[in-house]
């Protein structure tokens, strides 16, 4: 809070995951508190103290149901990226946006175990890389674009069979 009793703003810090399945999709949950189809990758937020590998597992645990051992962390986000929420969406909890530490993720999981928590998402789907922006809210595109660059060498060995750079389980 400001001096004059105003309340300040500030950007929620999260963690982010963009899990990628064997093909190369990417998984993208749609959000159950949105009239129109909104949709976006696996995040939520940091607590205090908490460690970021920490937060990605409890995160994709709470949200999908997807534990630690069904994904495997490959590469982290070099800059802590943020978005700004139109202001319908801003609130006590996050805030004016997020400001966000994103992984670069392999599913190896079961896909029938993926089961969204019918709070904050109500279904899922793997996502073409070319496809998934589309289905992003506006506001979150920039980010997923620089995903996008910043993870290009580790989407293109997933999309590759069996590439020998990557221990398949």
């Amino acid at each position: 809070m400001k001096k004059d009793g105003e309340p300040t703003e500030y950007f929620r810090a999260s963690v982010g995951a963009m899990l990628v399945d064997a093909a190369g999709r990417v998984l993208v949950l749609r959000r159950a508190d949105v009239a129109e189809e909104a949709w976006q990758m696996p995040q939520g937020g940091l607590r205090r103290g908490e460690e970021l590998q920490h937060a990605l597992e409890r995160e994709l645990q709470e949200e999908t149901g997807i534990l630690a051992e069904h994904f495997r962390t490959i590469a982290a986000s070099t800059d802590w990226l943020a978005y700004e929420l139109p202001e319908a969406y801003r609130n006590e909890k996050v805030g004016r946006g997020q400001v966000q530490k994103w992984f670069f993720c392999e599913f190896l999981g079961d896909p029938e175990a993926i089961k969204p928590d019918g709070v904050e998402f109500v279904a899922y789907k793997w996502a073409e890389q070319r496809r998934f922006l589309d289905l992003a809210a506006p506001f979150r595109r920039s980010v997923y674009e620089r995903l996008l660059s910043d993870f290009a060498l580790h989407l293109r060995l997933m999309a590759e069979e069996s590439p020998p750079s990557l221990d398949r389980r």
